[in-house]
């Protein structure tokens, strides 16, 4: 019998603590986390907890339980880098968090020289143990392939990456400057321009440079990226975001957004993106599947919840986006579009004087001037204060005259909607489109727009706009069982044969590899056909034959001056919790009751 999957094939890879004598290397054993969870992340069937989630409990002393809790993961990997001179020894260990026990650890010592093969045995190994624990996973031969042989130039890589993560303009000028190092060392290191891309456009999106200059210098780092390695999914999402915001081309934004999570299924930003899609075209089912899996992936991502917030505001459900909308300013005071579309909320809602008073009331040196006044503009249109009205609308009208002032443009279209004043709402339109405003395509479904979706027209803007009907729609194809049924037959008879026969389960450290080994089974197929037809995991199957070894010699009088304990290691058990544990599962006592029971 199958048990229900739930949040058993789940996992959240805690920052690893720097054990250097340098506290500045902490670079370094962040980015051998990040490493780990990239690599577990291309795993279709294992869910793995973000980045930004798993960080947020970083040097933070909180029960392993609760963090399990709230990251909604079965499973924590902790661990700690200590590098000394050309020397790395990283320490691991895997813990069951419901039941707070620790089901493997190991430590490699190992040279700087061989950080990649490092990486990628780790990630086998954690996710084979995994796999034992709570069920069948198909595992590549390798999860970390070796992207420089320039070891210096990966430091820097790493030393940038660690900097952007701050999501500052002086780490980002930062980032860039160590991106360039690793480039100049390793020329066709994928990940630094794909780095350096990132950088830029998180530069154009916020106006910290000009946007031209920005979004250029973006793309043509996204193109070299694309170039070393089309299939970088990273690549593929900067792709859509150019597409989007610079070339206000949704056709294109949605085939690299799809394209990107189809090569990372584990890909939180990704998924946001592809949300904000099908919810601007229409298609809510699509968005709201894409927000939850971003969702659980990234549960404490303040983009996230602001996603969220923006889900419920689209879908006019407006007293629950306020809720999140307020949830996400007290995280930060300073989430822009968070007060932006708040003050939207508060309009729909009917409160104009709030409304009014929240938007004068906003920090100058965070808000567009143009989003200030066309939202000013909207709030005295729904109020129905002519004076106000005029004043708001003849400025948006002459701020709107200028090419590049896009809020301006999208704004003053919201406001003919708003007056009822279709033709012109209409008519702006056309001149705008022709402006490649991406702005304007973000809002052209916006619920200040709702007088106009009764008007035939709308719906050849519809098509015009964001072609929903052309609208790529990725199926997940239907994969035959990894195994016939009659090699299946096959596989579980030779199985238990050897098992019967050569009695492996003695093996204190035998593994479903080592195991499909012994039996000549590739460990994909053995997985599958153990969870499959058997319906039990590695463990539990394994664990099974010890525990009915184990009772034949307890209940063995010549065993009597032997300790449960040492009973349960000569039956392969190497540890005194699991054992206590899974006799606990199968038998339904434990052992020293059991022995009551039965002598």
């Amino acid at each position: 019998m199958k048990k229900s999957p739930s949040r058993e094939k789940t996992i959240a890879v805690l920052p690893f603590v720097n054990m250097s004598a340098n506290e500045e290397m902490e670079y370094f054993s962040d980015g051998i986390t990040e490493e780990i969870i990239n690599a577990l992340a291309g795993i279709a069937q294992l869910k793995v907890t973000s980045r930004t989630s798993s960080f947020f409990f970083k040097n933070k002393n909180i029960p392993i339980r609760q963090i399990a809790n709230e990251l909604n993961v079965s499973t924590i990997l902790e661990g700690s880098v200590r590098l000394a001179a050309k020397t790395i020894r990283i320490t691991a260990q895997l813990i069951h968090a419901e039941e707070d026990f620790h089901f493997w650890s190991e430590t490699w010592d190992r040279k700087l020289e061989n950080i990649f093969e490092i990486q990628d045995e780790i990630s086998l190994l954690i996710a084979d143990k995994l796999r034992e624990q709570y069920g069948h996973l198909e595992i590549q031969d390798h999860l970390v392939e070796k992207k420089t042989d320039n070891l210096d130039a990966y430091e820097y890589f790493l030393k940038a990456r660690f900097h952007f993560n701050k999501w500052n303009p002086v780490d980002a000028n930062k980032a860039i400057e160590l991106y360039e190092k690793a480039i100049a060392l390793d020329p066709k290191h994928t990940d630094s321009y794909v780095g350096l891309s990132d950088a830029y456009s998180f530069f154009a999106v916020t106006e910290l440079m000009p946007k031209e200059e920005a979004w250029q210098k973006s793309r043509e780092y996204m193109d070299r990226a694309f170039a070393l390695n089309p299939e970088n999914a990273g690549v593929h999402y900067l792709l859509a975001n150019y597409a989007f915001f610079y070339e206000a081309n949704f056709q294109q934004a949605a085939n690299h957004a799809l394209k990107a999570v189809e090569l990372k299924p584990n890909y939180p930003e990704a998924h946001q993106f592809n949300s904000l899609l099908y919810l601007i075209s229409g298609n809510i089912e699509k968005s709201k599947l894409h927000l939850e899996t971003a969702h659980s992936i990234d549960p404490l991502s303040q983009e996230t919840l602001f996603y969220r917030a923006y889900f419920h505001y689209r879908t006019e459900d407006y007293k629950n986006a306020l809720t999140l909308f307020n949830e996400a300013l007290d995280k930060n005071s300073h989430n822009i579009p968070a007060f932006v579309v708040r003050s939207y909320c508060l309009l729909k809602l009917g409160k104009f004087d709030e409304a009014i008073a929240f938007l004068e009331n906003m920090p100058k040196d965070m808000v567009i001037q143009d989003e200030r006044l066309g939202a000013l503009c909207l709030a005295n249109i729904l109020k129905k204060d002519k004076t106000g009205t005029n004043k708001y609308l003849e400025q948006l009208k002459k701020e709107a005259q200028k090419p590049g002032s896009f809020q301006a443009h999208y704004y003053l279209f919201l406001a003919y909607a708003c007056v009822e004043k279709n033709d012109e709402a209409f008519s702006w339109l056309d001149h705008t489109i022709k402006l490649k405003s991406s702005v304007l395509l973000l809002n052209f479904t916006d619920p200040l727009a709702n007088n106009l979706k009764s008007d035939p027209r709308y719906k050849r803007y519809i098509q015009e706009l964001f072609h929903p009907s052309e609208l790529p729609i990725k199926k997940a194809p239907t994969k035959p069982p990894l195994v016939d049924n009659e090699t299946a037959v096959a596989y579980l008879d030779k199985l238990i044969r050897f098992i019967s026969e050569e009695e492996p389960f003695l093996i204190p450290n035998l593994s479903l590899r080592s195991l499909a080994d012994l039996v000549e089974i590739h460990p994909n197929k053995l997985s599958w056909v153990l969870n499959e037809r058997v319906g039990k995991n590695f463990n539990e199957f394994i664990n099974h034959y010890r525990i009915e070894y184990f009772k034949q010699l307890a209940l063995d009088p010549k065993n009597n001056h032997i300790s449960l304990l040492g009973l349960a290691y000569e039956s392969g058990f190497n540890s005194k919790t699991v054992f206590n544990t899974y006799f606990k599962k199968e038998v339904g006592t434990t052992p020293k009751d059991f022995l009551k029971q039965n002598r």
